[in-house]
């Protein structure tokens, strides 16, 4: 491939994908734009049998409840948005994980036959934070008891830009990847008035057609949806600079 690829995910949840452009022939730049921050245990922690599901929104989330976690409840029936998450709960021994075969977002996950049938049960959501409600609220309108759980959170790194738009200036930045709206408006932030031009210029392969249409919105150019899973933003890399070859 031998092109310069912006990996802008938190930098504890890059080393895979930035492996496996390095590993195609590309050059990984990695410039976090969500820095993942600690925060104090949830209450729901210490009442893991009084739910019926737990749904993870993200592989941290796994990870921080994780390692609080001595055993799983066997009647706890744990759900993840995304094939990464379902991966990191099948790790730590949580078995029969409901996870969408095909997509990676709320939308697939609601999608599911067994989130269909919420009624009266107690739900706990573990996140990083507030992000979007549609899954709570979906729930809730099932019938669901939905409770909110933040284990970890989400921040936007003080970084320098500057060496990223040296780089860029050289012409060694020829594709940008990002995971989240959230993360594509920290990363316009960080990159300030100078580094829009290049941003506007520059291919930007996004996770979900949602977060493309908001990066188009606020000023990227063009928007490739790749998908989520490591593989499949390798694939799309590589046949998007092969076809311009």
């Amino acid at each position: 491939m031998g092109r310069g690829i912006v990996v802008t995910r938190p930098r504890e949840l890059a080393g895979a994908l930035a492996a496996a452009i390095e590993k195609a022939g590309g050059s990984a730049i990695l410039f976090p734009t969500i820095a993942i921050e600690e925060a104090p245990p949830p209450d729901a922690l210490g009442r893991l049998d009084a739910y019926d599901l737990a749904v993870f929104v993200s592989p941290t989330a796994v990870q921080k409840v994780m390692a609080r976690v001595a055993k799983w409840p066997e009647r706890l029936q744990a759900a993840a948005i995304g094939a990464g998450s379902r991966r990191e709960l099948e790790r730590r021994g949580v078995p029969g994980v409901l996870a969408p075969e095909e997509g990676a977002d709320s939308e697939a996950l609601l999608a599911l036959p067994e989130l269909q049938r919420v009624q009266g049960k107690r739900v706990v959501i573990f996140r990083g934070g507030a992000g979007r409600p549609l899954l709570g609220s979906a729930l809730a309108e099932r019938g669901a008891k939905v409770e909110y759980a933040e284990c970890y959170r989400r921040t936007r790194p003080d970084a320098d830009p500057a060496p990223l738009l040296a780089r860029w200036q050289r012409g060694a930045v020829h594709a940008v990847t990002v995971s989240s709206s959230e993360g594509f408006d920290n990363f316009l932030t960080l990159l300030g008035a100078a580094g829009a031009s290049h941003l506007a210029a520059t291919p930007l392969f996004a996770p979900h057609a949602r977060v493309a249409a908001h990066a188009r919105e606020h000023g990227a150019g063009e928007v490739i949806v790749a998908g989520a899973a490591d593989a499949a933003v390798v694939e799309r890399l590589v046949a998007y600079f092969h076809e311009r070859a």
